[in-house]
């Protein structure tokens, strides 16, 4: 089979089970002649486990006005924020550092949460990945 025409790539972030023919879904996809109900019903069932956390969703629609769609789950930024109760990063990450650190436990929890979203299944390459966006955001990681 040769390969489609790929028309569009487009991110949107949704909440879990809860994508609608409203706006943001309707205006995007309705652009593009697609038919949204494609996209709602089987969103809405794959993401039903997750019902109401936001999720990125990547979307691929073709010439032929098919298209593919993958769930990548919450952003690691946002696991990091919810794991120490703050609202956001240090906006000086070098030299204003957040107060609470990252655990040694939450840095394998979120780094196991995110490793379906990455290409590898090592974990300790994700765990340094997660790490690193926590320093970007000024938060230090607990050495115990």
């Amino acid at each position: 089979m040769a390969d489609k025409a790929v028309k569009a790539n487009l991110k949107m972030k949704l909440r879990g089970g809860q994508a609608s023919p409203a706006p943001p879904v309707g205006s995007i996809l309705g652009q593009y002649g697609v038919n949204m109900m494609d996209f709602i019903n089987p969103f809405n069932e794959q993401t039903k486990d997750i019902q109401g956390s936001e999720v990125t969703v990547h979307i691929t629609i073709y010439e032929d006005r098919t298209m593919n769609f993958r769930v990548v789950s919450t952003p690691t930024d946002d696991r990091i924020r919810a794991a120490l109760k703050i609202d956001k990063g240090s906006g000086k990450p070098n030299s204003e550092k957040i107060t609470k650190k990252l655990s040694q436990a939450d840095l394998t929890r979120i780094a196991e949460e995110k490793a379906k979203d990455m290409n590898t299944d090592a974990i300790e390459a994700v765990k340094k990945m997660v790490a690193g966006t926590a320093r970007s955001m000024g938060v230090e990681i607990d050495d115990r």
